[in-house]
């Protein structure tokens, strides 16, 4: 964990320290696609982790841009909770996965995925416990003179927004820009996805006004919940596709979990701003 926290920033200053690890591709083949980072998340594990009595492995990540005094790191995105309902079929594909590829971690925490399979609660706490984020945008370095300016902008165009359902249908496997890290990631391929396309749009005109960088062309929402370092994917992607085939009575086309969409928050530094928040009778 002091690697990890190291590798953002000892959480004395709030400026982009707190940078996010290398963006994600898509990898099906030969052909890499880029695709939105996973999100930084909390650099300090869940309390639970000491009563489980785990030891956190030691990690190296590498900044997505370099570190520059007065820099803070922005990162919008849509929080994601998984119901306790949808957690116990989750937990059985994850033990699955990781009895086959050993060397999964949790995304964030980067807790070795397979000393949390022994109990189940464990992998439910841990691994698919926290909150997760759906990216807007890339997570880019803005100054401190632009932060009301974007903050302002976001809740201008976003504000207004209607709940409805994101379904993540489709376990996916995706490879970071340098191949130092692989991903398991549940992927928005259907309900959902024209209403997060749009809200990318919007931010996508925020940072063009503010000459960040935009978000990836042809973006495919998703939540990362385990990695692996270097490049598995080969291995990794037949992994999840013979166990997805062999799932007794599952279908492929059959929504792997549902959320409603509560909201869009903004994270910059350390500090979070809520850009919407919608009630479930909305």
């Amino acid at each position: 964990m002091d690697a990890l926290k190291a590798s953002y920033g000892d959480g004395s200053s709030d400026s982009d320290s707190d940078s996010a690890p290398s963006i994600p591709t898509y990898a099906p083949s030969a052909v890499f696609t880029p695709l939105p980072p996973p999100p930084i998340g909390l650099l300090d594990p869940p309390k639970f982790l000491g009563i489980l009595h785990l030891q956190i492995g030691q990690t190296t990540r590498v900044r997505s841009f370099p570190h520059v005094d007065g820099n803070y790191a922005l990162h919008v995105y849509i929080p994601i909770n998984i119901s306790s309902p949808s957690k116990k079929e989750l937990t059985a594909f994850l033990k699955k996965v990781s009895s086959r590829e050993p060397n999964l971690n949790v995304v964030d925490v980067d807790v070795p995925l397979n000393s949390l399979c022994q109990n189940d609660e464990k992998v439910k706490q841990v691994a698919l416990g926290r909150e997760f984020h759906i990216s807007l945008g890339r997570t880019v370095p803005i100054r401190v003179h632009q932060i009301d300016s974007v903050v302002s902008m976001l809740r201008q165009k976003l504000q207004i927004q209607r709940q409805y359902q994101i379904d993540f249908n489709k376990w996916e496997v995706f490879v970071n820009d340098d191949h130092t890290r692989t991903f398991l990631s549940l992927e928005v391929v259907q309900g959902g996805l024209v209403e997060i396309t749009k809200q990318i749009e919007v931010v996508n005109t925020i940072y063009r006004l503010h000459n960040l960088p935009e978000f990836y062309k042809d973006p495919r929402p998703h939540i990362s919940l385990a990695w692996a370092l270097g490049d598995i994917t080969h291995s990794l992607k037949k992994v999840v596709d013979e166990e997805m085939k062999c799932a007794v009575g599952k279908s492929l086309k059959k929504c792997i979990f549902s959320c409603k969409f509560k909201g869009i928050e903004c994270k910059i530094g350390k500090k979070a701003y809520p850009i919407c928040r919608l009630s479930d009778g909305q």
